[in-house]
């Protein structure tokens, strides 16, 4: 009893100083288990404070953050054109998870063709802690493990850090985890750095034509159900280029939304049904090469 007391008291210091506790972690995962040797490496953040915390990969946030001051800069100039260039982004990781405080409620945040969802997470991870110890980097951690996702996990946890939360989906041990890994060893989340920052701000809606749809920018996301976005997936799998199609029948003499993209050899293409090819063939390259994801249950 007396050690929660002190873990609260810790806690109320922290968030008493109105800041964010921004945390880092390296985040190195296989796309392709075919392919083991081939390892990509996105550095992610969890920023937490008061409220609850935030999953992220940090350049997909700074080039969301462009890409959404261009599409403003279009609206103040001309609301009824927007120009959407699809082009290859810097981050490769795309989804983000929130989690609120004190209840953990946990929602993934996932974005398919021109849609954004918001999906609950109905169940939490139920650990086994062990009495096995281990120093990672500068901090003394204790082993768990647990089944999430479709995946077995291996969390070290470290209670010098007094957050019960961790990197995606994960948390509820007696304080932070600093790696976890799964079975495979295919998908690797590791503490790199702490900061604090200036608490974060929240973000505003784009005001966006009401006819209009942007990739991944406006409006409010769609809230699912686990069940209900496993139908989206293989709806988007079969047909990835559904929803352009549709928002493009949708175009009127005073608002237009125009696609642009680039084939493999560089070129700028603008014709729709080129475009729209030339999307739907990088889409199925790329569920055949992205075949592992993090959590398989979601893409059954």
């Amino acid at each position: 009893m007396k050690k929660l007391l002190t873990t609260g008291f810790i806690l109320t210091l922290i968030f008493a100083q109105a800041q964010t506790n921004r945390f880092f972690y390296d985040y190195k995962f296989v796309p392709d288990i075919n392919d083991k040797a081939d390892v990509k490496t996105e550095m992610m953040v969890l920023d937490i404070d008061s409220r609850g915390s935030s999953y992220y990969s940090h350049a997909t946030f700074v080039a969301d953050s462009t890409q959404k001051a261009d599409i403003e800069k279009q609206i103040q100039m001309n609301p009824n054109s927007i120009n959407i260039k699809r082009t290859d982004k810097p981050g490769q990781i795309t989804f983000k998870v929130t989690k609120t405080y004190p209840d953990f409620k946990t929602s993934l945040y996932r974005k398919i063709s021109s849609d954004q969802y918001k999906i609950t997470e109905d169940s939490k991870p139920e650990w086994k802690i062990s009495g096995e110890k281990q120093k990672i980097g500068e901090y003394n951690t204790q082993k768990a493990t647990t089944s999430f996702g479709g995946r077995e996990w291996t969390a070290w946890f470290t209670q010098d850090i007094p957050f019960q939360d961790g990197p995606y989906k994960f948390y509820g041990l007696p304080g932070l985890i600093v790696k976890i890994e799964d079975a495979t060893g295919t998908h690797v989340m590791t503490l790199a750095g702490n900061k604090k920052i200036k608490a974060a701000s929240q973000e505003t809606e784009l005001n966006l034509p009401t006819e209009v749809r942007v990739f991944g920018m406006g409006g409010k996301e769609i809230e699912i159900t686990e069940d209900q976005f496993r139908k989206v997936w293989k709806a988007y799998v079969a047909d990835p280029t559904k929803n352009m199609r549709e928002m493009m029948q949708k175009n009127t003499d005073t608002n237009r939304v125009v696609f642009k993209t680039k084939t493999a050899d560089g070129r700028e293409i603008s014709d729709p049904n080129q475009v729209f090819r030339e999307m739907e063939k990088k889409a199925k390259e790329g569920f055949k090469k992205n075949n592992n994801p993090i959590e398989p249950d979601l893409q059954k």
